[in-house]
């Protein structure tokens, strides 16, 4: 269930951002770019028709174009590259910027991707049986997905880059009780607010520099002022295609979600449905309510991406309980221990991220929370509830990972000596349904 919540924000944000694009491109209002989005995810289905290789092929060609158009306007806008290798060997924070960290963490890993991929791998025609042949399939899935996660940072980094040489302006990011960038004051419209400005921001833009925030909503036009007329729209191409391929995707990993955790199984066309619909009506009310108001649209996505990394926990500790598990795995492929290590390490850091960040917005002074007792003690109370439900998580998975050694004698035994049977293996992994197997 939490995993299905995290996908339903990420649609919400996926589909906005698609009908932002329409908008920028084709001057469609909101609301029809967002009813357009979500019914061309059934486009997928031809794909699925035809198997899982020729929807993979589709989502790399959106990526290529994802690549070409945010590449572009990073060249255009260059790089510091000092800088830019020395923030990635020694990442720092300022304070002012913990919100966006903990909203980009969200962003970039995604709790419904990790089940994603594991159920990908088990469309790859391998000899089960052989523990080396398991052994040399991993390998190499290991390397797909970093290649995977590395075109990812790069695509990440070309438009952070793009936007820090543009707009960042330490006063305006540190000077206000929001984190503001500083963009010309021609391409707001009339319901942004320039709450003031600094003398650094001021001299630039022709001197029509003022400090004001910047979205999805507003990216566009920023965009246009920054580096021409074209980057606007070159833009709005990749926006479309990263909306595009998310969609798919989230909807790709919800059917694995519904028949692994929930073991609902029903046809690619009706699930499709059910998860659209449970989607669209929320991002539905998002555009009509934010058509007016681009900084409340940008707003209600960033808290979009930290509900997603408040999710992440949910999603990383059962992964990591059950691929610890020898009863599971077998004892050849179970986690060793650094890869516990990094993964509990990892975890942990997620967990602490996001108590601080709960916590600092809850009690700093200036922050727009209400500052009540009873306010503070739901938080409290919200907190003490997050941490037992993820104790309650991995005890659960520990215990159960345990009846099934205990339970195994009977079943048959997997590669590399892991006692569990077919039923129990679909469900761990989330595999395949039947018709993508037959369009293989």
């Amino acid at each position: 269930i939490m995993t299905e919540i995290a996908i339903i924000g990420s649609d919400i944000q996926e589909v906005v951002g698609s009908a932002i694009a329409f908008k920028l491109l084709f001057d469609l209002p909101l609301w029809a770019g967002t009813l357009i989005t979500g019914l061309d995810t059934f486009t997928f289905l031809g794909f699925h028709y035809f198997g899982i290789r020729k929807l993979e092929a589709f989502f790399c060609s959106l990526i290529l174009v994802m690549c070409i158009c945010f590449f572009i306007n990073w060249g255009v806008a260059g790089t510091r590259t000092e800088d830019f290798l020395f923030g990635w060997v020694v990442p720092t924070l300022n304070d002012y910027a913990v919100l966006q960290a903990v909203a980009t963490l969200g962003a970039v890993i995604m709790p419904h991707n990790i089940y994603l991929h594991s159920a990908l791998v088990l469309s790859r025609r391998i000899d089960r049986s052989s523990p080396s042949k398991v052994r040399e399939a991993i390998k190499y899935n290991a390397i797909e997905s970093a290649v995977a996660l590395l075109v990812s940072f790069f695509i990440n980094a070309a438009i952070v880059v793009t936007f820090a040489r543009g707009f960042f302006d330490r006063a305006c990011s540190s000077s206000f009780d929001t984190n503001y960038a500083c963009v010309d004051s021609r391409s707001l419209d009339s319901s942004s607010a320039a709450p003031g400005s600094s003398p650094s921001c001021a001299s630039k833009f022709g001197g029509h520099g003022v400090c004001s925030e910047i979205g999805l909503g507003s990216a566009g036009s920023a965009l246009e002022k920054f580096l021409g007329s074209s980057a606007k729209y070159i833009w709005g191409c990749g926006l479309l295609a990263s909306g595009q391929a998310s969609t798919m995707t989230g909807t790709y990993a919800g059917q694995f979600v519904m028949q692994g955790f929930l073991d609902i199984r029903v046809a690619a066309w009706l699930r499709t449905m059910i998860t659209r619909c449970v989607a669209l009506g929320p991002a539905i009310l998002v555009a009509l309510a934010t058509a007016h108001d681009p900084n409340l649209s940008d707003q209600i996505g960033e808290w979009l991406n930290i509900l997603q990394s408040v999710q992440l926990p949910f999603a990383l500790l059962p992964v990591l309980i059950l691929t610890s598990a020898p009863a599971v795995m077998g004892p050849s492929f179970s986690n060793k221990f650094a890869a516990k290590l990094i993964g509990w390490g990892g975890a942990l850091v997620v967990f602490g991220i996001n108590v601080y960040l709960i916590v600092d917005f809850c009690w700093k002074d200036d922050s727009t929370a209400p500052h009540s007792t009873w306010f503070r003690v739901g938080v409290v109370l919200f907190l003490v509830l997050y941490f037992i439900f993820i104790v309650y998580v991995c005890f659960d998975g520990i215990r159960n990972t345990a009846k099934r050694r205990d339970g195994a004698g009977a079943d048959a035994v997997a590669p590399g000596g892991s006692m569990i049977d077919e039923r129990q293996m679909e469900n761990v992994v989330f595999a395949i349904d039947e018709e993508i197997n037959d369009g293989l």
